[in-house]
């Protein structure tokens, strides 16, 4: 079982904007400005006021997780932290169902981290501050200066160019995007969109915790937790996004920090290598389907890791309710230097990738995905029903399936399928 508590807030303030001719925005928050696609195209209205105003909002989450592994797990390996819970060891054919109202058992809450705000930490803190900024927007200018969920890429489920968008990976397949503080302008222009970010400190994305499930380690062995090796220095980004009559493409730069570690041996933690990209990727509207594109060039300057191309190529389809996602996703390792370390990313290429999901009604929807190597030797499904109550409650039912060779990414995971039910209270 997995148990969280979320704390969101959110501050956003807009200054003065130009007159219009048109009437007034029927948006009911006109003052908040709508977030960005990954395409870079807001759906801002113009707005009339000409006076400066400030507006606050917040939003508090609790989240409620039960999660069912019914798989047997070899000796040596146990949900808990070992240093502070004796080992759960599986035998013959039993099953786990595991409840814990704190978040404990699974050890991947930090009880000493009160309230987090830089996620520098294995752990998850108790209270963390989602997202915090300030917003002003004037003309087709629009900055943002705090923690924020920045996101590029057209692609779906695998986005080879969104370096903003680290990861909070201690389940692996069961992940959340994490906000990076960030100052941030977007312009744009007569269908032309140029996206700058800066960030003065790496956020780097959670992995999972040793001598648990998600950590496979040979039988009998046992490892202290070990440090990490944060870089000092700033990331910076730029993309540019063009929609033309019938397309749409960009290209996109990054030059920074990979936001996944690797493992120095010698030192026994772990690092963040340099990582320079150049991505593009586009989107072609067809009869049938819309065919997406997206593709990257990774290149460093840290003598362990690796330099690579990955891309995306995908089919996408709406058709009522519907929306039908397939497509495969490929890597080309240009210098292989790497050793060990912790990559998802690169774990999903090489890959056949699909997406199905229907909208029931307004409170209602199913999804669908999957990724299967391409090989045979790792598949990943998760499929999810969710329903909204009223105006506070989702209720989530989930279940992942997990299979493959213990030599492949994916497949190393084929004992940690499971059932997942998610209870969801914001106000």
């Amino acid at each position: 079982m997995h148990h969280r508590s979320i704390g969101k807030f959110a501050a956003q303030a807009r200054g003065f904007r130009p007159a219009c001719d048109g009437p007034p925005s029927s948006d009911p928050n006109p003052l908040v400005p709508k977030p960005l696609s990954k395409t870079g195209q807001g759906n801002r209205k113009p707005c009339c006021d000409r006076s400066p105003r400030v507006q606050a909002r917040g939003t508090i989450e609790g989240i409620h997780k039960i999660t069912v592994r019914p798989q047997t797990f070899p000796r040596g390996h146990g949900d808990g932290d070992s240093s502070r819970t004796p080992p759960q060891y599986g035998g013959g054919n039993r099953r786990e169902v595991k409840k814990d109202a704190q978040g404990l058992v699974h050890r991947c809450s930090d009880s000493k981290t009160i309230v987090g705000w830089l996620p520098k930490t294995t752990r998850r803190p108790a209270l963390s501050i989602r997202r915090l900024s300030l917003v002003y927007g004037r003309g087709g200018v629009t900055a943002e200066l705090g923690k924020q969920f920045i996101r590029w890429g057209k692609a779906d489920i695998l986005n080879p160019t969104d370096r903003f968008a680290p990861r909070d990976f201690l389940g692996v397949v069961d992940n959340d995007f994490l906000a990076v503080t960030a100052a941030r302008v977007t312009i744009e222009r007569s269908g032309n969109t140029l996206d700058t970010v800066f960030t003065p400190r790496l956020t780097p994305s959670r992995t999972p915790l040793l001598n648990q499930r998600w950590t496979l380690l040979p039988a009998g062995v046992r490892l202290p937790d070990i440090g990490s090796r944060y870089p000092g220095a700033g990331q910076f980004g730029v993309r540019w996004n063009r929609v033309g009559r019938g397309f749409e493409h960009s290209l996109s730069f990054y030059e920074g920090f990979n936001h996944l570690p690797l493992f120095d041996a010698a030192r026994f933690e772990r690092f963040y290598p340099r990582l320079r990209m150049f991505g593009a990727d586009a989107a072609l509207p067809l009869k049938w389907f819309t065919l997406k594109g997206e593709s990257a060039w990774f290149t460093s300057r840290t003598r362990q890791a690796d330099e690579y191309v990955q891309y995306v190529l995908q089919a996408e389809r709406q058709s009522g309710e519907w929306s039908l996602v397939g497509g495969y996703s490929g890597e080309y390792v240009t210098r292989r230097r790497a050793l060990f370390g912790f990559s998802p990313d690169r774990g999903l290429t090489r890959a056949f990738l699909g997406r199905v999901s229907y909208t029931i009604d307004t409170n209602r929807g199913v999804v669908m995905e999957a990724a299967v190597r391409r090989n045979g030797d790792g598949a990943w499904i998760r499929t999810e029903y969710s329903q909204a109550f009223g105006q506070h409650w989702r209720a989530t039912a989930g279940f992942t399936l997990i299979r493959g060779d213990a030599s492949d990414f994916l497949g190393q995971y084929r004992r940690n399928s499971h059932a997942l039910l998610a209870l969801r209270y914001s106000f």
